[in-house]
């Protein structure tokens, strides 16, 4: 499957943001092995190349793991050359159509949406989410009943819930799922927190 058709399914996005490059590589294989079909490894991890040139050796060519907060070509062209599987941006970034990989692009406002969705991104990440809350996603819905929205920004699991009900495609979510794991902490903590978005993202109750 392509990122928008997993998320359709999977409708959860975990984002890797750390210091300790080992322990970040560390959380996106325990992710893995959680059933976490969608992982991004944020460029402002430490060495995070190699953290996503590693993951995708480990867990195979057909494993989605991106790279998120791709501010530029450039950032583009080496996160695509590391094998990340797709893109997510925190704002409105041109030049990414050459790279030949799914794009989930930031934006906020109407007019980012649709300038997004002319530069070609696949999804929108709704971001910071946490600024309008679900209710601001609820307002969007009706003039972009189409588009594809994947809330990103202070998602814990009640708001990953309100978001996945009100229609969006997925919901991104980082320190609420990941937590202190990619700077060495608890892996078992990581998974507990990753069977609970699990459930939320299935529509059970955790």
């Amino acid at each position: 499957m392509n990122l928008v058709e997993n998320l359709r399914v999977h409708r959860l996005l975990a984002i890797v943001r750390g210091k300790d490059p080992a322990a970040s590589l560390r959380t996106v294989l325990t992710l893995a092995e959680e059933g976490i079909a969608a992982i991004e490894v944020s460029l402002t991890t430490a060495d995070a190349l190699t953290v996503i040139k590693r993951a995708r050796a480990e867990l195979g060519l057909g494993a989605l793991v991106g790279a998120g907060t791709i501010r530029s070509a450039a950032d583009a062209a080496a996160a695509v050359e590391a094998g990340a599987s797709y893109l997510v941006t925190p704002a409105l970034v041109e030049g990414l159509e050459p790279y030949g990989v799914p794009v989930a692009m930031g934006a906020l406002t109407p007019s980012e949406i649709e300038r997004a969705l002319a530069l070609g991104a696949d999804a929108i990440k709704l971001f910071p989410g946490s600024l309008g809350g679900p209710g601001y996603l609820k307002a969007l819905r009706d003039p972009f009943p189409e588009v594809p929205f994947v809330p990103v920004g202070g998602v814990d699991a009640q708001a990953a819930r309100d978001y996945l009900d009100l229609g969006a495609l997925a919901v991104g979510v980082g320190s609420p799922l990941v937590g202190d794991a990619a700077d060495g902490g608890d892996l078992d903590r990581l998974r507990a927190r990753a069977a609970v978005f699990r459930k939320v993202a299935a529509g059970e109750t955790p």
